[in-house]
């Protein structure tokens, strides 16, 4: 079974009831021809048909199919790279502006659970571990740095029986807990979104994959059934694009990513992992990162893949890792285990732009997207009601195309991060 086509996903089998939506048959005409529902795309639509666009939105399997719905589901402010690095890509002015962004991005997530009634599991809470000493001295500096430049306060810094109270395990010997963020279903609250789209007016279409796109004065858009006709187009794929535009697939890669959930532990144990039940992610390069799920299991994804295949004895790879955090844990069953797509940038910072005047993308979130590609859909319907100033912070970072063509890049890109994997060993 390909990486992108799990059967087992825990998500999938958690899900909330979703009509099946038909797929685009014949020609039609509309304002804005979203290509991609996942959660940047249905957040696009949903503030586009707000505004009173006509929206068609377009997904090539079903709502949520893509990264969107199968990922760690942590809600986390800032970057893929935190705000010092950001700081080499842009101004200091900039970089502030970013950063308000990405708060925003948390509340604008928040704002639109509670509007819609989105059920989607929302808990607050999330804890970055260091596992050396030099990351718990890395975590202490980010720290300083967000307080005295940023103004960022809501974070605390937890070793010993504080840190404890919070993970079960030993592995850890500090961690950095921010209150704002947390963790949610990531494919119920795309669903949710979905569901907000269609109800404000805009045409959700299934198993209607974007094959061929033109931009020019009026965009088209070709599905194996029928076209899209629109005055302005939106792009949202990401890694699943493929080569629907190889310009923009020459700036990301996709990544395989893998998480794992155990059979249900029962309340009074899973909340013995997690007293204070935030997300957890630990500082290596390589990273490990868990949560509980409101049906009290233990979600754990540690592994990844640069080539695009799934990595052999996934599950028991996973497990080996989880019992590094968790040994409690060594007779319990894993009940599901399944992995997607990320899209990730040579400098792991999202890429916006136009490929015309009236064509728009947003993608390459790096795996650091739940609350970021809800706020790319607010800016992407900005951009088109002309208010370009917040998406053109985004679209002024200059994105290079990954190293050596269509046949070496994705091997470069293997040595690339045999280096980080070393690093984290260190």
């Amino acid at each position: 079974m390909p990486a992108n086509e799990p059967a087992d996903s825990y998500y999938a089998a958690t899900a909330n009831p979703a009509p099946r939506r038909a797929p685009l048959t014949g020609m039609t005409d509309c304002d804005v021809c979203v290509v991609g529902a996942g959660i940047t795309g249905c957040s696009a639509a949903l503030n586009l048909a707000e505004r009173g666009y006509r929206v068609v939105l377009l997904e090539a399997q079903r709502v949520g199919h893509g990264g969107s719905g199968r990922s760690g589901g942590q809600m986390i402010h800032g970057y893929a790279r935190d705000m010092p690095e950001v700081e080499r890509l842009v101004s200091a002015d900039d970089a502030r502006r970013l950063w308000q962004l990405s708060q925003e991005a948390l509340e604008t997530t928040v704002s639109r659970i509670r509007r819609h009634d989105i059920r989607c599991n929302l808990r607050f809470g999330h804890l970055s571990a260091a596992i050396k000493p030099r990351q718990r001295e890395e975590l202490s500096r980010f720290q300083a740095y967000m307080e005295a430049r940023y103004g960022h306060e809501g974070m605390e810094m937890l070793t010993g029986a504080a840190l404890r109270a919070q993970i079960d395990s030993s592995r850890y010997i500090a961690a950095l807990r921010d209150h704002r963020s947390g963790h949610l279903h990531p494919l119920n609250y795309t669903l949710g979104l979905a569901e907000a789209a269609a109800a404000a007016g805009a045409r959700v279409c299934e198993h209607s994959r974007a094959v061929a796109i033109t931009t020019g004065g009026t965009c088209v858009v070709q599905t194996p059934g029928g076209a899209v006709r629109s005055r302005f187009l939106v792009l949202t794929g990401g890694a699943y694009m493929n080569e629907l535009v190889p310009e923009l697939r020459r700036k990301i890669m996709p990544v395989g990513t893998y998480i794992t959930a155990t059979e249900p532990l029962g309340e009074d144990r899973a909340r013995a992992l997690l007293p204070g039940n935030a997300a957890v992610t630990d500082t290596n390069f390589v990273l490990d990162y868990f949560r509980r799920t409101a049906d009290h299991r233990l979600l754990f994804g540690g592994r990844v893949s640069y080539s695009t295949y799934q990595p052999l004895r996934l599950a028991a790879a996973l497990r080996r890792r989880m019992l590094q955090v968790f040994p409690q844990l060594a007779g319990v069953q894993q009940a599901y285990t399944w992995g997607g797509f990320v899209d990730i940038t040579i400098n792991r910072f999202p890429h916006f732009g136009r490929l015309a005047p009236n064509a728009y993308f947003a993608h390459g979130f790096s795996g650091h997207g739940i609350a970021l590609t809800g706020q790319a859909g607010k800016l992407l319907a900005e951009v088109i009601a002309g208010q370009a100033e917040r998406f053109d912070l985004f679209a002024k970072v200059r994105h290079r195309d990954f190293p050596g063509g269509k046949l070496m890049r994705m091997p470069l890109l293997v040595l690339a991060m045999t280096w980080f994997r070393l690093r984290d060993l260190l």
